[in-house]
């Protein structure tokens, strides 16, 4: 994972992945992850998103990752929250409240640093990374939360009218990833907006992943 180019596009301020609002699916769908208040939820390359606001919102604890230092205290600036620091390795982290944000390479984080996960929801992660190394990526992803289950949002279009990041992550490739650790439903497909669906027609895509064991 190339943190030089997504470090230069935040720093670029060209960050298309930053929606103005919590994304709608996951507003409608989150009820899948049958989630009680005080459970922790896990958000891989979180960016700055609304997301953590709401899903804070919801009572959970919220845990995340993320390249950008100045995005990770973005967010704790937004809830109106000052966190305290530490770190450990090469990872910085901030915690206030239910809201704990690592700064930092997401291969760096061990299931040690975040502790019991009881969901994942990835909306910017696997769209980002590329292609070549998404195994990388889910295996990891699996390792730290210890195969939590999912809400997974990604794209689906013609991969040659537009050049990633966001990637697209048609089912096929849903069913590769995770076939072998978990339960895979489509919830809901849309025609996607935002810059994305200016660009090409893309279909956005919520799946929920569901451990086998």
């Amino acid at each position: 994972m190339d943190q030089d180019f997504w470090q230069a596009r935040w720093r670029e301020n060209r960050i298309g992945f930053h929606e103005a609002a919590p994304n709608a699916l996951l507003v409608k769908h989150f009820s899948r992850l049958e989630l009680a208040a005080g459970q922790t939820v896990f958000v891989p390359l979180c960016g700055k998103a609304l997301d953590l606001d709401w899903l804070c919102g919801q009572g959970l604890r919220v845990t995340g990752i993320e390249f950008n230092q100045d995005a990770v205290e973005e967010v704790f600036a937004r809830q109106g929250l000052k966190p305290e620091v530490s770190h450990t390795g090469s990872l910085s982290r901030y915690q206030a409240g239910r809201l704990t944000l690592f700064a930092g390479d997401f291969f760096a984080l061990a299931a040690g640093h975040l502790g019991p996960v009881d969901a994942v929801y990835d909306r910017a992660a696997l769209v980002a990374v590329k292609p070549e190394d998404r195994a990388a990526y889910t295996t990891h992803l699996n390792q730290v939360t210890r195969t939590a289950k999912q809400m997974l949002i990604g794209f689906d279009y013609d991969q040659t009218l537009m050049e990633g990041p966001p990637f697209s992550v048609p089912g096929e490739t849903v069913q590769a990833l995770y076939r072998d650790t978990h339960a895979i439903t489509l919830i809901e497909e849309r025609a996607a907006d935002g810059r994305i669906g200016e660009r090409c027609s893309a279909l956005e895509q919520a799946w929920l992943l569901e451990p086998l064991s």
